[in-house]
């Protein structure tokens, strides 16, 4: 019994580096804001606690996500993980008025989400088109580390259509009984990272390492292509599911989409060279260093 006792004690010891599952909890105070996003129209928009765009969320497998939701709108909402799997816990799946009545104005609800899946996903509105007004952001789950990386950085990229006019603006136009038919169109600007082209950052690589790039499509509507010249993408994701490694030179990603690509930069710092995202309406070129 003493020898089994000092065993039990040595364990528990080397305890410590055993990963275990956490609870992150988030509050999210979901209200109005102006902003410019596209670079030439400022318009009212739906951001989270006074910001736009909403930071992206990072969790591990097997945590579960706890999202305290304050409705300051003046309207109700509702909240999606976009890809979760909700086996039994449909009430938080956030669909307004089909899981979820939404949470009315001045109200709060919590969502707790369980991550037992790993990848790429998003969370959204899901009440009358908040999302296209600013309401999403990114959800990333890692993997427990377990097994020598396959890369060595991992890069994020959300993509946006931005529109000039607020959703239920464009819908009472649409609408409107006397309104012409069909309406005038209204093109959208596209947004990486929540910023329009002049406004991202270039990315930084280093020659010859392997990173994994994570294309989210947040967008309402418009339809993306992405690709790196001179670069094969090699797939290994699409929409949180795990896939053997696909090359592709480019990547066309509709709304709600996700893809993983792993690419190796080029074994020379002598160049720069660019990423091209180009949303169906217009063209966006960014430079990457």
């Amino acid at each position: 019994m003493a020898r089994l006792g000092r065993l039990l004690a040595l364990l528990a010891l080397g305890a410590p580096h055993v990963c275990r599952a956490a609870r992150v909890e988030l509050n999210w105070d979901v209200g109005y804001l102006t902003a410019n996003r596209d670079g030439y129209i400022e318009r009212r928009a739906i951001g989270v606690n006074g910001q736009l765009p909403i930071p992206p969320v990072y969790v591990t497998h097997g945590d579960t996500l706890v999202l305290n939701v304050h409705n300051s709108l003046d309207v109700a909402t509702a909240i999606h993980a976009h890809g979760l799997f909700q086996n039994g816990t449909s009430y938080y799946d956030g669909a307004g008025m089909v899981t979820q009545c939404g949470i009315p104005p001045g109200a709060n609800f919590t969502y707790e989400l369980a991550a037992t899946q790993v990848g790429t996903f998003w969370i959204h509105g899901h009440y009358k088109h908040q999302n296209t007004d600013g309401l999403r952001t990114p959800l990333v789950i890692r993997a427990k580390p377990s097994a020598p990386a396959e890369y060595d950085d991992d890069i994020l990229l959300s993509l946006e259509d931005w529109y000039p006019t607020e959703s239920q603006v464009k819908l009472a136009e649409v609408l409107a009984p006397n309104a012409p038919f069909p309406p005038a169109a209204t093109f959208p600007y596209a947004l990486i990272n929540g910023y329009n082209g002049n406004d991202t950052k270039p990315i930084r690589v280093v020659p010859g390492r392997r990173y994994r790039i994570r294309l989210v499509s947040m967008a309402a509507t418009e339809w993306f292509k992405f690709r790196i010249p001179g670069h094969k993408l090699d797939v290994i994701e699409a929409d949180g599911i795990r896939s053997k490694p696909h090359p592709v030179d480019g990547l066309d990603i509709g709304p709600g989409q996700r893809y993983s690509a792993i690419v190796t930069a080029r074994d020379s710092a002598e160049f720069n060279f660019m990423y091209n995202i180009t949303l169906y309406a217009n063209f966006v070129p960014l430079i990457q260093g």
